[in-house]
């Protein structure tokens, strides 16, 4: 496997940084934060040397801030509890050729049909792990990740007439981006080791916590992320911010969450729920951007 290049390698001026300049995000994320961005950047802080994202999903802010990282010689510390997720970072990171071959094979035989047998199969090997994920999440309802108790992805297919399964530029651009990325499979409470004073910038994007009980959805695997985890991430995030490290982190915006952050600077942003089964559900929420 090829390692990732160091991040004096890279620079605005390398082969390829038109591609980090135009990254993205490859998936769909149930909550994923690309139309948010225009909002968090008054609370993005400019000056650090390591960026650290411990809910990865689906990178939105990675993304957005990877040519300045690239430019600047700056790392970046990836990381998720989900092992499938991250061994699709790694595969586009390190092997995004092999990758795009195989997603190309899923975009032709794509059907109602395959989709279910992609869905029951169990693969092995690295790049089928990650082209079967990406397949699934391009082609499954609403691009939800949802495990059963057994740990098997249980999402129904998608109603789409053409799902883009196969976007080559996309992924390459992907690639060249995660080329300062250090990615791992660890818990967000390791960030507490990891990042050490005023020169990490760390962004926490949890399962939100329900505004109400009917809307509870914070299992997008088998690991829940219940009050107890809430309440360990304010803890993580004190212990952060008694070094000095630059935290920002995002959440629903409920009593509960604001008075778990009592002490902390809390933004209300704007947003747009999308996940409900009905239509009338969905629309504008607030939200909250705690920074310490």
């Amino acid at each position: 496997m090829t390692p990732p290049l160091a991040a004096s390698t890279i620079n605005s001026s390398a082969p390829g940084s038109h591609l980090v300049a135009a990254s993205r995000p490859f998936l769909k994320w149930a909550g994923g934060k690309s139309r948010l961005i225009e909002q968090y950047q008054p609370f993005l802080p400019v000056d650090f040397q390591r960026y650290h994202e411990p809910f990865l999903g689906g990178g939105a802010l990675f993304f957005h801030l990877a040519s300045e990282l690239h430019a600047k010689g700056k790392r970046a510390y990836l990381s998720d509890l989900n092992p499938e997720l991250i061994n699709v970072y790694r595969c586009v990171r390190d092997q995004v050729a092999n990758l795009i071959h195989q997603l190309a094979i899923h975009q032709q035989q794509h059907s109602e049909s395959y989709y279910y047998h992609v869905r029951a199969a169990i693969e092995t090997e690295p790049i089928a792990r990650a082209a079967r994920f990406i397949y699934l999440n391009k082609t499954c309802y609403n691009g939800l990740y949802r495990e059963n108790s057994k740990g098997k992805f249980n999402v129904p297919v998608g109603r789409y007439k053409s799902p883009k399964i196969c976007v080559p530029n996309l992924l390459r651009a992907a690639s060249a981006a995660l080329q300062i990325a250090d990615i791992s499979e660890q818990s967000f409470t390791h960030i507490a080791e990891q990042a050490q004073d005023s020169q990490d910038f760390v962004y926490f994007d949890p399962p939100y916590h329900p505004l109400s009980e009917t809307s509870k959805f914070t299992a997008y695997s088998r690991d829940r992320f219940a009050t107890e985890q809430q309440i360990a991430l304010r803890d993580t995030i004190g212990q952060l911010a008694t070094k000095g490290v630059q935290v920002l982190a995002s959440n629903s915006d409920c009593p509960f969450i604001r008075e778990l952050y009592t002490g902390f600077k809390i933004h209300t942003i704007t947003a747009a729920r999308s996940i409900n089964s009905k239509a009338s559900k969905r629309g504008k929420i607030t939200e909250v951007l705690i920074a310490r």
